[in-house]
Formats: structure tokens, C-alpha cells, sequence
């Protein structure tokens, strides 16, 4: 138990070094194409702070227990609202402006209803897995058609940015994230043996929140820096590529059986706190939000850990 811990312990640290250096990289490239922060956000932000759950969903299929991969994505998701967001917005609110924003707000809350269409049947197929890919790849295109639409417009400020030294920062990040993903994987597993409790819900408590911790720190930095566009758009951005992609991912390379009270607190939780984060007039976020937010939080654990027999 001890040692599974501390792999843990040092997943969350490889992954929240990765994914600053995955980012910071992936932000340096995006400002070279000229792109609007909140595309930024829901694009390059999103996917390098995500990339702790996709090389955990590999890794996972891999080692056949896919089930901590889709706990991981849908656990990852409430937590990117209801703890990362919500610490966020109890601080001081938040302000969006891009009104690309409420096109991928809709898609993140049309995504638990499709999971739960796929997934009725108690099966997680690789018929499910292309329908959800596909269905990323369109929204997708999308985002990359607001991006060309707005990069014209759009003057290039800042020191210029180096392509070689991006590079080298972008492979940096991603080593850290492959070797964080290791980390979580086997320390997650650890913890299951021990407490006895299942892959899915390790994945939707333990999994999640460890490596929801680059979501955490590109949040925060965003926040205090004033791109409001970039926090939120990495939220978005990242609880979509999540399940349409990675969740996908890992059932494509080994399809498997889903227990359905065990993912619906993932699913209704995912609705819920997506409601939550409407922009209202003037795309505020009020301070309040995240108090509740963080509520529902606790709510959704304790709710999860007892739907999936988490107790010895």
C-alpha cells in the first residue's frame, strides 16, 4: 500500500512538471500560428494537460484494466470542474469572452448523454470507440475553423517565439507525462488491491484527481496571469478530448464489460457541474459557482465510492 502511494505520489509530481512543460511548449506554438486564446485553450492547453489521462489509457488497455482508464476520463472530468475549476472560481470568478466558449461548453454537455447511449448495453465495443472519435474529429474541425477564421485578424505580440527551443520543451513534457502515467497506472492498481476497491472507481477517485493536477496548474497560472479564455477553454477542452478520445482510445485497443451503477454518479455529475459553468451576462462566473461546485465534489465521491462497493 505504501509503495503504491508513493507511486502515485510521484505520477501527480512527473505529471504536474509534464504538463507545465507540455503546455508551456504547446502555448509557444500556438502564439507562432496566432490562434485566439481560447482556442489555445481548448486546443493545445486542453490536449497537453490531458495527456496524463491518454498515456494512462494506454497504458491501462495494455496492462488489461481499461476500466481505470474510462473512471480516470469521467472522474477527470467532474474534477476538472468541481474541484480544479471550482478552486479557481472560489478565489476571485472569472470572465470569458470568446464566443467560441458556449459552442464547446454545448459539446461538453452533450458528451455524458452519448457515453451513456453507447454504454447502455454494458459494453464498451470498438463500434463505441469510432463513433466517439468520429464524433471528436468533427467538433474539432470545428474549433480549427474558428482558429483560421480569427487568425488573420489577429497581430502577432510578444517576444517571437523560438520553434527549436518549443520542441525541445513540448518532447520534454511529453517524457515526463509517458513516465507519469506509468507511475499512476501501477500505483493506482496498488490501491485497488489493497482497499479492495474496483479499477473503475480507483480510476474515477484516485486516477482522476492525480492526474487532473496539469488542468490544476494551467488553470491557476492562466487565472492569475488574465487569460480567462485560456482557464476555461483548457476545462472544455480538456473534459472533451477526455472521454470522445481517450476514453475511446483504450476501448479500441481492448473493448470491455461496463457496469452501468458504477459509471452513471460519473455521467449525471458531468451534467451537472457542466450546467454550473454557463457563462451568464457578459460571460461572468461568479465566485459562488465555485463554492458549490466544490460541494457537489464531495458529493459525487462519496456517491461514487459507495456505487461501486468501494468498501471492503
Amino acid at each position: 500500500m505504501q509503495n503504491s502511494l508513493l507511486l502515485l505520489l510521484a505520477g501527480v509530481l512527473l505529471a504536474w512538471f509534464g504538463g507545465e512543460f507540455f503546455v508551456k511548449g504547446g502555448v509557444g506554438l500556438a502564439r507562432w500560428l496566432r490562434w485566439p486564446s481560447a482556442v489555445i485553450g481548448v486546443t493545445v492547453a486542453a490536449f497537453g494537460t490531458s495527456s496524463p489521462e491518454l498515456f494512462v489509457a494506454i497504458h491501462a488497455a495494455l496492462e488489461g484494466l481499461p476500466q481505470i482508464s474510462l473512471g480516470d476520463v469521467l472522474g477527470s472530468n467532474v474534477a476538472n470542474v468541481s474541484l480544479v475549476l471550482a478552486i479557481v472560481l472560489a478565489l476571485s470568478g472569472m470572465r470569458v469572452e470568446d464566443d467560441g466558449v458556449r459552442r464547446d461548453w454545448f459539446m461538453s454537455l452533450l458528451v455524458p448523454g452519448l457515453v451513456y447511449a453507447l454504454l447502455y448495453d454494458g459494453w464498451f465495443s470498438r463500434l463505441d470507440a469510432v463513433i466517439m472519435i468520429s464524433v471528436f474529429v468533427a467538433w474539432l474541425c470545428l474549433v480549427v475553423r474558428h482558429a483560421r477564421r480569427h487568425a488573420a485578424a489577429l497581430q502577432e505580440s510578444g517576444e517571437p517565439v523560438s520553434p527549436g527551443k518549443t520542441i525541445f520543451v513540448l518532447v520534454l513534457g511529453l517524457g515526463l507525462l509517458i513516465c507519469a502515467a506509468q507511475f499512476v497506472v501501477r500505483g493506482g492498481k496498488g490501491v485497488a488491491e489493497a482497499l479492495g476497491w474496483s479499477p473503475f472507481v480507483v480510476g474515477a477517485v484516485v486516477v482522476a484527481a492525480a492526474t487532473s493536477t496539469p488542468e490544476l496548474a494551467t488553470t491557476l497560472i492562466a487565472r492569475m496571469r488574465g487569460h480567462h479564455d485560456v482557464g476555461l477553454g483548457n476545462i472544455l477542452g480538456s473534459n472533451i478530448f477526455n472521454v470522445v478520445f481517450i476514453a475511446a482510445v483504450a476501448a479500441f485497443i481492448q473493448p470491455y464489460e461496463v457496469k452501468a451503477p458504477e459509471v452513471l454518479p460519473s455521467l449525471v455529475f458531468g451534467i451537472v457541474t457542466t450546467l454550473m459553468i454557463l457563462p451568464g451576462k457578459g460571460g461572468s462566473l461568479g465566485r459562488w459557482r465555485g463554492f458549490v461546485l466544490l460541494a457537489l465534489y464531495a458529493v459525487y465521491v462519496a456517491m461514487t465510492l459507495n456505487a461501486g462497493g468501494a468498501a471492503h
